[in-house]
């Protein structure tokens, strides 16, 4: 790296001409600092090409051992939530609804609500109230499957009276009219029968 890429042009000792050392440092202290600044730079530019190189190089390596971004992703995610269980306030965030939920569990007022619903799950009144909402479901089922029953009776009886094959014989008469006939339909059409 030439030294006219760090701004000012410098003097042989990598100092930049007029410029004067911050008030506490000698020149020979500023000199010296300028020189190890010049070559730290480079140390990261160096640092950085070889960075490049390496990660062209993993990238390479996974395109030939077939692991995607997705799989990549995958692992990245897995190595996070490992991380974040692992983490100091996971732990004391854990470690306090574990408390918590034990000062809960163990509270008088938990104990006692817990107590009630066991109680009222037990006594006479929720039984027969179950009894009673079990049977009326068993009843609703019955009544239900009785009148689909019942209609289909219903629609079988009207289907087979008399009106209704009237009804049937008008509606399959209209339909000839309307749409026409064939000659093997016009033999069994109901109006063939009322031909002269």
């Amino acid at each position: 790296m030439d030294s006219s890429e760090h701004g000012p042009a410098m003097s042989s000792t990598g100092v930049a001409s007029g410029w004067n050392p911050p008030p506490g440092l000698t020149e020979e202290e500023a000199e010296e600092m300028q020189v190890e600044l010049i070559k730290v730079e480079d140390e990261i530019e160096t640092l950085r090409q070889v960075l490049v190189a390496k990660e062209r190089h993993a990238a390479e390596l996974k395109r030939r051992l077939g692991i995607g971004p997705l799989s990549e992703i995958k692992q990245n995610l897995t190595k996070g939530w490992h991380e974040v269980q692992c983490s100091n306030a996971y732990m004391r965030t854990s470690q306090t609804l574990g408390d918590l939920n034990r000062r809960v569990t163990s509270s008088n007022l938990y104990l006692t609500a817990s107590s009630t619903l066991e109680e009222i799950g037990r006594s006479d009144a929720y039984k027969r109230t179950q009894e009673t909402l079990s049977q009326a479901g068993q009843m609703t089922s019955a009544a239900f499957s009785s009148m689909g029953s019942a209609i289909r009776n219903q629609f079988g009886e009207m289907r087979n009276s008399p009106s209704f094959k009237t009804f049937e014989d008008k509606v399959e008469n209209m339909k000839y009219k309307v749409m026409g006939q064939t000659n093997e339909e016009s033999d069994r059409s109901p109006t063939s029968n009322n031909a002269p």
